[in-house]
């Protein structure tokens, strides 16, 4: 099976602990290998500048890029400054918008990171695709005169979307609400799967019923990432499966196993038999109430 996977690969430099890594970063790579690792076909709709030196760092994850992904722009670029849990996230800078025309992919993971995916493109992927998840994120993201990205209320037509995940400030500011009753906003406005990712406890929403999941407590590093690869192990498992419970504990596996890394960057994707097993240690615990 073949996902599709629009968004900017990045160069990310990550500030922890007094130390500055610089790695390659950004959706198109962190769900493009996750999905590598679950056996699918990869195309990666994306640009990339003359700065960018992790082309082979990609190729060994399996993941190549079409001619059409290479511009004359530096690459998004972007500091991430690691405070605990907490992260502030600044923009460096930023690349050509993501160009696309068709695809025969099975699946769609539409997941910005800032600005580079026209509702355009939305518009023709909705139409056009059976699956379709979105990471609104970059849609909703703005920076102020000192590079800080912060979020402000959009906008965005998310109708005919099989899933969409967000965070609380993310479903805020696509809905004006919080917690059960920004889903069940985003549920109205046309998502059959709605993923709440609230640090480590997880809800989705389908149908009329709550799944309740939580990551074990741990000591949680880097985050980078996490996200990116919760929605492609969500993406690859329902296109397989056709279950839902069953992706999101999936998802929720990965997470769980990438943060069980401690690592940074790319080197925390798990691989498929960690995601297995912690998804049906997982599928045991979910709790669910109606609404």
């Amino acid at each position: 099976m073949k996902l599709a996977i629009l968004s900017h690969c990045t160069i990310d430099e990550i500030s922890q602990n007094n130390q500055v890594v610089e790695t390659p970063g950004g959706p198109a790579i962190y769900c493009g290998a996750t999905a590598k690792n679950m056996k699918f076909d990869v195309a990666l709709h994306t640009r990339i500048g003359p700065d960018f030196k992790f082309k082979p760092d990609l190729e060994n994850k399996g993941l190549f890029l079409s001619q059409d992904s290479y511009s004359g722009i530096p690459t998004t670029k972007f500091l991430l400054k690691i405070l605990g849990i907490e992260r502030e996230l600044y923009l460096k800078a930023k690349c050509e918008p993501v160009e696309f025309n068709n695809s025969d992919a099975d699946g769609f993971i539409v997941s910005p990171v800032f600005d580079e995916v026209s509702e355009e493109i939305l518009d023709k992927i909705r139409e056009d695709s059976n699956f379709f998840m979105l990471d609104p994120q970059g849609f909703l993201r703005r920076v102020g005169n000192d590079g800080k990205i912060y979020l402000e209320k959009t906008l965005l037509d998310i109708s005919k979307i099989t899933a969409i995940k967000t965070d609380p400030d993310e479903a805020f500011y696509l809905t004006g609400l919080r917690e059960k009753d920004a889903m069940l906003a985003l549920q109205k406005k046309g998502v059959k799967h709605v993923l709440y990712t609230n640090r480590q406890d997880i809800t989705m929403l389908a149908n009329d019923r709550l799944y309740h999941l939580h990551i074990p407590n741990m000591k949680i590093g880097d985050t980078t990432g996490v996200g990116d690869i919760f929605c492609a192990a969500f993406a690859c498992s329902y296109l397989k499966e056709k279950d839902s419970l069953w992706a999101v504990c999936f998802a929720v596996g990965a997470a769980q196993a990438a943060l069980e890394t401690k690592a940074t960057g790319l080197s925390k994707i798990p691989n498929s038999g960690t995601i297995q097993q912690n998804a049906a240690y997982l599928y045991n615990l979910v709790k669910f109430s109606q609404v």
